[in-house]
């Protein structure tokens, strides 16, 4: 059996509290995002039984076998398949091009809770910069594709059919994924053998250290948890705006924030200088203002290029500066774990306010 190590705090002084701290930390995320699963399952199957929602939210709820074998196909190709090609990627980039013993692997992977990562120690002897180009690979090469792809196929969908189910993601296989999507991340989180690195292994950052699987958790519940925040504002939005502007408003709202998200961590590990200290759950937190200003620049060029290709009139161009800017500053100074929600939500609220004033 490997040799244990002391896990230190890069950032802190206070090396024998920090991880104490750290680990506090981890498991307020794990309990509040499992109390979250419980009362979603709850209202599931409330949802099961009864058949049918309240108001908008689900009125003909059924869970049906494509459902089921639609959220099940998802599972397989995407967690189990997708997932473990991208974590054999990045273990095979950090004992090549890193340099990772295969003790220092086995600690990377494991759950860190009670597994040993000396993450000061671990960037005492390896380059910190490369370290981040593969947690950027990882995470980005496993989640980008498959969402990206998702939601241009939907604006695509809403362009050709713009139906207000779109907008207020009010879908019954929603709820369902969701609630799969969920306990899977829970059932892996204290996993060190293969549902853990399926799950985490190419998700969870190294620069995170100790709470890198809990980052993770909260990054998708919050994902999850925004999809019923969107179903209110939705239907706010059905109500100002016309239908030939829905696929514009799913850009805005979701393919705006992803691009940016994304590529302001692809230019900010590849040329960015990490001085930009933020807060957030992990051991390290620090942003470049390189990846800053990719964020605006691609959340711009994401709503300018709709603006143009619907022919939509001049103030949209107003609404594609002022999005850019909330994606920019809600990205950069929101908590590390938690802006996939803050970013989703300010832009839809943006919306609705736009479309308050001139619809």
């Amino acid at each position: 059996m490997d040799e244990p190590i002391v896990v230190e705090d890069s950032l802190s002084s206070e090396k024998a509290s920090a991880p104490a701290s750290l680990l506090r930390s981890a498991n307020r995320v794990f309990y509040g995002t499992g109390l979250y699963a419980i009362i979603m399952t709850l209202v599931w199957l409330y949802l099961v039984f009864r058949g049918s929602g309240w108001g908008y939210f689900f009125p003909h709820y059924r869970l049906d076998l494509q459902t089921i074998e639609r959220v099940a196909g998802g599972v397989l190709v995407f967690w189990v398949g997708w997932g473990w090609g991208w974590y054999r990627l990045k273990r095979f980039l950090l004992r090549r091009w890193v340099g990772l013993s295969d003790t220092e692997l086995k600690a990377v992977f494991a759950s860190r809770l009670h597994s040993e990562l000396n993450l000061k120690a671990l960037l005492s002897r390896y380059s910190e910069r490369r370290i981040r180009i593969v947690d950027m690979i990882g995470r980005r090469g496993r989640t980008v594709p498959a969402v990206l792809g998702s939601l241009f196929y939907l604006s695509v969908r809403i362009a050709q059919d713009p139906n207000p189910e779109f907008l207020t993601l009010a879908l019954a296989d929603n709820l369902f994924d969701g609630l799969v999507f969920n306990w899977l991340l829970l059932g892996a989180y204290r996993s060190n053998g293969y549902a853990g690195r399926v799950v985490y292994g190419a998700q969870a950052r190294i620069m995170d250290g100790l709470p890198g699987r809990a980052n993770g958790l909260l990054i998708g519940t919050l994902w999850s948890a925004f999809k019923f925040v969107m179903v209110p504002i939705g239907i706010q939005l059905v109500g100002h705006f016309p239908p030939s502007t829905y696929a514009a408003l799913f850009v805005f709202i979701w393919v705006s924030y992803l691009v940016c998200d994304c590529l302001s961590e692809v230019v900010g590990s590849l040329f960015g200088k990490q001085r930009l200290r933020v807060w957030g759950i992990g051991e390290v937190n620090r942003k470049s203002v390189a990846g800053t200003w990719a964020c605006f620049l691609s959340s711009l060029a994401v709503c300018l290029w709709i603006v143009w290709s619907a022919g939509l009139p001049a103030p949209w161009l107003g609404l594609a500066l002022v999005i850019s800017i909330a994606n920019t500053a809600v990205e950069l100074f929101s908590p590390r774990g938690t802006d996939d929600f803050t970013m989703a939500t300010t832009n839809a609220l943006l919306c609705w306010a736009f479309g308050v004033i001139f619809y």
